[in-house]
């Protein structure tokens, strides 16, 4: 695997499981930087992705990438953990945490092969200074129904802005995962069935 920023060296990365902005309320096991690694494959077709948008001052948000099986193993803990509701009203307003173990949160994921990442897009002024997130009608891992890609409740601007990622997206070779709007995974996967638990550092 490799750093995306050895091909883009000012991508913009905000990688959550690396601290404690995320639905767990804390640093996730095996994210000790805040880094994005990839497959070669993925990150030359996230790094093409991500030339394209800027030339339309655009650019992507990386919010996860690789992911340690260990931290999968995390999340899932936490989601047997009905004590802890800290993230609630965040991350999953009208769920019952237990309804998170499935669709939701797996104790398998696509992130530890390495091919899948996790973002959104940003809109940029003119000169591709200050960029700011397009309104996708959820934030990074809201569990509802709403963050569905093509989700009806989704306003007619948020189904196009998340329908321009898709688009975007599919033209470098990833596949959407229809149940979040911001997962992409490179189709075909370069190792699809060996999952990776080597501690990002």
């Amino acid at each position: 695997m490799v750093d995306i920023r050895s091909l883009v060296p000012d991508i913009d990365l905000q990688m959550r499981y690396a601290g404690s902005d995320n639905f767990t309320g804390t640093r996730v096991d095996g994210y000790e930087a805040a880094r994005c690694f990839l497959q070669v494959p993925a990150a030359r077709a996230l790094a093409r992705a991500e030339m394209q948008l800027r030339g339309e001052h655009m650019r992507l948000r990386i919010y996860d990438c690789y992911r340690p099986a260990r931290a999968v193993r995390h999340f899932v803990a936490w989601a047997h953990d009905l004590a802890d509701q800290r993230t609630k009203p965040q991350y999953y307003p009208n769920l019952d945490k237990r309804a998170l173990l499935g669709d939701y949160i797996s104790p398998t994921s696509g992130h530890s092969r390495g091919a899948t990442a996790d973002l959104t897009l940003l809109q940029c002024d003119a000169a591709g200074g200050e960029c700011k997130p397009l309104d996708m009608g959820t934030g990074f891992d809201f569990f509802d129904p709403l963050a569905n890609t093509d989700s009806p409740q989704a306003t007619v601007a948020q189904r196009r802005n998340r329908e321009r990622l898709r688009v975007i997206m599919q033209a470098a070779g990833f596949r959407n995962y229809p149940l979040e709007w911001w997962h992409f995974t490179l189709d075909p996967e370069p190792e699809p069935k060996r999952y990776y638990d080597f501690v990002i550092r």
